[in-house]
Order: C-alpha cells, then sequence, then structure tokens
C-alpha cells in the first residue's frame, strides 16, 4: 500500500517526554517515540518534528511567578532545544539521519532554521528537528508546528497526544466524554476545543492545512495513521 501523506509535521508537547515521571526525559519515551519514528521512515515518509518544552519549561507559568513574559518565553524556547537534542540522539541511535535547527542562533549545538537547508535535508529523507519556537516571545510551539509546516509544504500536522482524538471534555476525567472523528476549524474555535491555540488554528485554516490529533502511546499507531487508516480525529 502507497501512504497517504508523502511529507508529515510531527507535533509532540513537551509534556509528553516525561512518561511516569513528574519532570524531565523519560527514556522509555525517547525510545518509544524513535521507534514510530522509524517505522514510517521506513516507508520513505519526509518528516519534520515540532516538540514543546513544557517538561522542562512553561513561560507562561513562570509569567504568572513574576518572570517578564519575554524572558520566560525565551528559557521555554531553551527548554525545546533540549528535548529536540534528546529526540536526535534517539533517532540517531535509530539509525536515522537527523538533523536540529534552530529559530535562535546556537551555531555549536544546532544550524540555524534555513528554510531551503531544511527543505533539503527533508527531501534527502533525513528527519528534521525544529527548536526554538518560531524564535519570537508570544508564540507557542503550536504556532510555530503552524508555521513550520507550511513553510516545509507538509501534507499534514500529525498532533501526538496520550488520548485517542479530539474529545468533547475531558477523557480522562470523563468516561462518557464523545470523541469527535472530524471537525472543522471553526467548529474548533466555536467549541473552545484547544486542540491548538488561536494562532496555530489561524494559520492552518487560512492555508488549508488539515491536522490529525491521535494517540501517540499506542504502538503502531503512528505508521497506521499515515497510511490512511481512521485513527484519532482529522481537523479540516
Amino acid at each position: 500500500m502507497t501512504p497517504k501523506y508523502t511529507r508529515i509535521l510531527l507535533k509532540l508537547s513537551g509534556e509528553s517526554l516525561m512518561g511516569r515521571h513528574s519532570y524531565g526525559i523519560d527514556s522509555d519515551v525517547l525510545e518509544a517515540i524513535a521507534e514510530e519514528v522509524l517505522s514510517i521512515s521506513k516507508l520513505k515518509i519526509e518528516i519534520g518534528i515540532v516538540i514543546g518544552g513544557g517538561n522542562i519549561f512553561r513561560g507562561l507559568s513562570a509569567h504568572e511567578q513574576g518572570v517578564d513574559r519575554e524572558t520566560g518565553d525565551q528559557m521555554g524556547m531553551l527548554a525545546t532545544v533540549i528535548n529536540a537534542l534528546a529526540i536526535q540522539n534517539a533517532l540517531e541511535k535509530k539509525g536515522i539521519f537527523t538533523r536540529v535547527q534552530s529559530a535562535i542562533k546556537m551555531d555549536e549545538i544546532a544550524e540555524p532554521f534555513i528554510l531551503r537547508r531544511a527543505v533539503r535535508h527533508i527531501e534527502k529523507k533525513r528527519v528534521v528537528i525544529f527548536s526554538a519556537g518560531t524564535g519570537s516571545p508570544y508564540f507557542t510551539t503550536d504556532t510555530a508546528a503552524a508555521l513550520r509546516a507550511i513553510e516545509i509544504k507538509a501534507d499534514v500536522i500529525i498532533k501526538g497526544t496520550r488520548v485517542n482524538g479530539v474529545y468533547d471534555s475531558d477523557p480522562e476525567k470523563n468516561d462518557k466524554a464523545i470523541m469527535y472523528k472530524k471537525l472543522s476549524y471553526l467548529e474548533v474555535l466555536e467549541k473552545d476545543l484547544r486542540i491548538m491555540d488561536l494562532t496555530a488554528i489561524t494559520l492552518c485554516q487560512e492555508n488549508s492545512l488539515p491536522i490529525k490529533v491521535f494517540n501517540m502511546n499506542i504502538k503502531g499507531n503512528l505508521k497506521k495513521l499515515v497510511m490512511g487508516k481512521d485513527i484519532g480525529t482529522l481537523v479540516c
């Protein structure tokens, strides 16, 4: 079978890396993510990844504690670079060629984000991990994911979560929560479903970029999704 998508942007939250811990990075989670990415890289799918930094530092939380918003966001951007390097290490242990690109210049650690270079890496089937958000405060990694997906002309944003899709209420607190199979961008905003922030959803809507939300914790789910299986929730 031919994969449904040829180029994807995988969005992962920083919190997803915590696994069984309350803070930091769980090596078992890194191993599982690497296995999932390996399974689709073998299909010659072109992959970009954006990872958050909430497992290490959240700019908004710092702002509530008295840290300037700009400073807090910059600290959060640095946290995403730590996570990107961790993912890079896990992927390369699987034999996957990768590049980390940063929206903030740090030449000794990561390449600067240069669109043409990123696309060239992706065309060569290297996994490009985009870090440091957009490089500017006040923008989340959701917005960074939407922006990078549009720039590299990804077919879809695939957002990995720990639940099976998008629900009308929190399924971890309400066992009667109903999962949506398909939503419009407008419905996401009207229902305040908070899949991604307002800026990210608007960017996707204006550029007709679909979003797939699925459970990243189920082994084999990512491969099934890119092969066209009816998994998760589609926002389009």
